[in-house]
């Protein structure tokens, strides 16, 4: 059976999750920024869990599949690397195929440090690197009660969706 292919929405939603173990011995970057804390954040890259899932989110949101496709963590070319650049490099890519974002909600789960002192910073970096209103940029914190790995203080862990519109 043949079916007619139906248009692409002028606007897409995208859910992204992402991951990280704490470690002694690395800085703490969240949302683009430093936050001071005795433990970072152990990745490929700097490690940035809310970015890497707003990443995510996007480029699902495209159907671009995912942050490790396009940023692998096995390239020389990504070791270390400011995931403020990856997020520059993920809105480029929505751009090719004609997409900008509409806004982003997203959800830092960790015990400590406390996040919502710095979520303003957060969201005024994260709306510069993308070009968009820092009213577009929604960043909310939670704990997981003590409980799993974010609650053992082993990993933190973020959630963000978004909706990308056509340029």
């Amino acid at each position: 059976m043949t079916t007619s292919a139906q248009p692409i929405p002028s606007f897409r939603v995208g859910m992204g999750y992402d991951v990280h173990k704490l470690v002694e011995g690395r800085d703490l970057y969240l949302g683009g920024i430093k936050i001071e804390h005795t433990l970072g954040l152990l990745g490929h890259s700097d490690a940035d869990v809310l970015i890497h899932a707003i990443c995510d989110a996007l480029l699902g949101a495209a159907n671009m599949r995912d942050i490790g496709y396009h940023f692998p963590d096995t390239s020389a070319d990504t070791l270390d690397m400011d995931s403020k650049v990856i997020l520059r490099k993920t809105i480029d890519l929505l751009a090719t195929k004609g997409y900008r974002v509409g806004n982003i909600d997203a959800t830092v789960c960790a015990e400590r440090p406390k996040i919502n002192p710095h979520i303003p910073a957060m969201c005024e970096c994260l709306a510069e690197i993308i070009g968009c209103d820092v009213d577009a940029v929604s960043i909310k914190a939670t704990t997981s009660e003590r409980m799993g790995f974010v609650g053992r203080e082993d990993g933190m862990a973020a959630y963000a969706v978004c909706l990308i519109v056509k340029a």
